[in-house]
């Protein structure tokens, strides 16, 4: 059983950095494709940036593309998200997820959830 414990949220104002990460237990760490999801009140749970073990493919969101970045370090079992230029849209409970195959950008395909890590954006 895999275990994802996200840290690293916070309350920043817009235009702001905040730098999240993930670390696993429990598990194969580089076998599993990683993924960022966010979740705002009263909205679906969304797709945010993904990586493969490898780190050689990553995909992200389009309304995240060009400010954040997604990495893994296999050594120490954790994944980042590097979150530049923030904006108060981009506040939400953001949760780290695991799956063994390719990334994917569905929910539906991650097995293993964390708790969440809520970022506030706000002036």
């Amino acid at each position: 059983q895999v275990q994802l414990v996200e840290s690293g949220g916070g309350s920043v104002q817009p235009g702001g950095s905040l730098r999240l990460s993930c670390v696993a237990s429990g598990g194969t760490f580089r076998s599993y494709a990683m993924a960022w999801f966010r979740q705002a009140p009263d909205r679906e749970r969304e797709f945010v940036a993904s990586i493969s073990w490898t780190s050689i493919k990553t995909y992200y969101a389009d309304s995240v593309k060009g400010r954040f970045t997604v990495s893994r370090d296999n050594a120490k079992n954790t994944v980042y998200l590097q979150m530049n230029s923030l904006k108060p849209e981009d506040t939400a409970v953001y949760y780290c997820a695991a799956r063994e195959g390719p990334t994917s950008d569905y929910v539906g395909r991650y097995d293993y959830w964390g708790q969440g890590t809520q970022v506030t954006v706000s002036s």
